[in-house]
């Protein structure tokens, strides 16, 4: 580091971008890695910092050549290697913020709200400063929002690397508030098990389940598992009917049980039905909540049904035509509209009179590679699945598929699975496929 600097916090340097030394931006710090020490103040190791793809890495702290002007300069290479903890090693923002202290002149216990770091006269960063909130009478709630504002030195206060309360899951959760399920998934599996469990009573109904979908099975089925069950079973009622019947596949029969009871009738029974089949079959990994209309229904309806925000991309990519009733499992099908078709057709067109001329469906019982091969070969996002009357049943989407096909430890992996041209080649799995399914 070229000459000594202010000092910094943690917390208002998290989001700060990381340029190299041509002025490139490699990425965006989200917390800084320090080492506590047996004497003196706690040393900076590194910085956390989140690369393209959500990857998060570590950015030694000898790379960093200046931190100045919202901006932290780096020299050399980052190493992509997903980030982990070193034993002994704490983070600032993740371990540290919202942590309980020890005032030593006596008066009384506070909480951490930021961490100050400094340079040494070797230029080293050391954490050298906190900035408390001290307690304002009575005990601690969750977040202290009242009571005096003070900064100390680290030395002024017992507790901030020992066995003191954890930072709150509240605060640790509003730092990845903007973050998407599949990335707060795999910061939760890298959090123990009890962290995991505080940080997931936090979460609501709908975040958490949109979560549990992106962790592998171990790790959900440990968070179910530790939830009150009055609230597992409110999360499984907000999660899409195939991945919930996954989950509740997963747990011990008791608790299986005990959830389906507990949740809305009607999302029971639509999870009760998905378990009559296999798991590797068409039955198996349907949603049974695809988009239905009726023949009359006008275009200008089913583009305001796709539009809807919370609907998946495969999902809202068909639309199921058939007669009444509108719900799975309806009257017969009478075919599919793409959502590009009705983007090319007038408004208040019946969408009965724009059925797609190629009808491709499966049946419940349709194993993974029938499934597979018949959505490679025609190039679909989703197929219907269907009864031996040709009713509805529900609607099989590529993204159900992938998740039956890839390894089991996919989510945990540090890089992606190897293709040719980095995109997954439905009609080779499909050729690959049969051994997983009992075919030869």
């Amino acid at each position: 580091m070229t000459s000594p600097q202010k000092r910094i916090y943690a917390a208002r340097l998290a989001g700060t971008r990381v340029f190299d030394p041509i002025g490139d931006m490699v990425g965006t710090v989200r917390d800084v890695v320090v080492l506590p020490q047996v004497h003196g103040a706690a040393r900076v190791v590194g910085f956390v910092v989140e690369v393209p793809g959500k990857r998060r890495v570590f950015l030694p702290a000898t790379r960093v050549t200046a931190i100045d002007a919202g901006q932290v300069i780096m020299s050399g290479l980052l190493n992509m290697r997903r980030f982990e903890k070193r034993s002994g090693e704490m983070l600032a923002i993740g371990d540290l913020l919202e942590r309980r202290v020890t005032l030593l002149d006596g008066s009384g216990e506070a909480v951490v709200e930021d961490v100050g770091l400094e340079q040494n006269r070797h230029r080293d960063w050391e954490l050298t400063k906190l900035h408390l909130r001290r307690r304002k009478g009575g005990s601690f709630s969750r977040l202290v929002s009242r009571g005096e504002s003070l900064t100390v030195p680290w030395r002024s206060v017992a507790g901030l690397f020992g066995t003191q309360a954890e930072q709150s899951a509240a605060l640790l959760l509003a730092s990845y508030q903007d973050l998407k399920p599949a990335d707060l998934g795999e910061i939760i599996q890298e959090l123990n098990p009890k962290r995991r469990i505080e940080l997931a009573a936090e979460l609501s109904d709908e975040r958490l389940a949109d979560v549990l979908e992106e962790l592998p099975e171990d790790t959900r089925v440990e968070v179910v598992t530790g939830l009150d069950a009055r609230r597992a079973a409110d999360v499984l009622d907000a999660m899409d009917p195939d991945d919930a019947a996954d989950l509740v596949q997963e747990l011990p029969e008791p608790v299986a049980q005990e959830l389906l009871d507990l949740m809305e009738p009607e999302e029971a029974e639509d999870v009760r039905r998905l378990l009559a089949y296999d798991e590797y079959t068409a039955g198996g990994m349907m949603t049974t909540e695809p988009l239905i209309v009726a023949p009359e229904t006008p275009v200008a309806h089913c583009l305001a049904m796709i539009s809807r925000e919370e609907l998946p991309a495969a999902l809202a990519s068909t639309v199921h035509v058939c007669r009444s009733p509108l719900e799975t499992p309806t009257g017969k099908l009478l075919g599919i509209v793409h959502f590009q078709h009705l983007l090319r057709e007038r408004p208040d067109r019946p969408v009965g009179e724009i059925l797609d001329p190629d009808r491709h469906t499966v049946e419940g019982a349709a194993p993974l590679s029938a499934v597979t091969r018949e959505m490679a070969t025609y190039n679909l996002v989703s197929i219907p699945v269907v009864d031996d009357d040709g009713r509805l049943l529900g609607a099989v989407t590529v993204d159900d598929v992938l998740d039956h096909v890839l390894p089991d430890d996919w989510r945990e992996q540090d890089e992606p699975v190897p293709t040719t041209t980095g995109q997954i080649d439905l009609s080779e799995i499909a050729r690959g496929i049969g051994r997983s399914d009992g075919e030869g």
